[in-house]
């Protein structure tokens, strides 16, 4: 990190615990090397034990971020950072829309078979990585399930999470691959508008999309993590966590232009 985007990030961090009383004790390193460590990896797409000598111990760095993903500390400092671009755009911190979409990937020899698929509409055999973004394309929320999971199915507990963590949030643009009976069940069951953004039947070649073209872009966002050019981890909540990272990776670099 640069030291403008050390400034969005330090005052954007979760306060430790024995800060606060709360128990627990200090890092046994500077949280900014940890957090560089970090976003090295995921950027870089190394392995844990492939760290450089440059910054800490391989097994603090990955016991640092297992922690943050356990303690839901990584996602607070997520949704910080999204609230302070989304004020810096002129917008308010908490969306009132959403875009849904959804990426298959390929999956590595460390994915085991239970968890992941084979998608016969993308000849994809991995994983699907499914999210919703707000209309600046900024993450919402995210869920990685099998390739063979469809996107209807998989749209049921990521809408159920959306709505938990996002009460403003009335209307959410879909490709016709969520058309049908979710339509109805997010209407009556989350209070939800799922619009269906469709092709026109005589567009040819690329076209670009009404709003399906924002999740477009931050799907392409993410690819530039090698680390999420493919599915490395054996547990899909660590594919989330990865991705998660990547995106504070672009907000703090967005804050820190801007602010300079």
């Amino acid at each position: 990190m640069t030291d403008a985007e050390w400034a969005v990030v330090r005052d954007a961090m979760p306060v430790p615990a024995w800060l606060e009383g709360r128990g627990g004790q200090p890092e046994g390193y500077c949280h900014r090397q940890l957090l560089d460590a970090v976003r090295y990896l995921v950027d870089n797409g190394i392995k844990w034990r492939a760290m450089p000598a440059d910054f800490p111990a391989w097994d603090r760095v990955y016991a640092f971020a297992r922690r943050w993903r356990a303690r839901g500390l990584l996602a607070e400092f997520h949704d910080r950072l999204r609230g302070l671009v989304r004020e810096d755009a002129g917008r308010d911190p908490e969306p009132t829309a959403a875009v849904v979409d959804a990426q298959s990937l390929r999956a590595a020899a460390s994915v085991p078979a239970s968890s992941r698929g084979y998608d016969g509409a993308k000849k994809v055999p991995g994983r699907k990585r499914h999210v919703v973004v707000d209309c600046l394309g900024l993450l919402l929320a995210v869920l990685v399930t099998a390739a063979n999971v469809t996107d209807r199915d998989a749209a049921m507990p990521l809408l159920q999470q959306l709505r938990a963590r996002y009460r403003k949030i009335v209307l959410v643009w879909a490709d016709g691959g969520y058309a049908g009976r979710l339509v109805t069940w997010a209407k009556q069951a989350l209070r939800l508008t799922l619009k269906i953004v469709k092709r026109s039947d005589d567009a040819s070649g690329f076209v670009v999309l009404p709003r399906r073209w924002v999740v477009e872009r931050t799907l392409s966002w993410l690819m530039r993590s090698r680390r999420l050019v493919r599915d490395y981890e054996t547990l899909p909540a660590v594919h989330e966590q990865m991705v998660l990272w990547s995106m504070t990776m672009l907000m703090t670099r967005r804050l820190a232009r801007r602010r300079a």
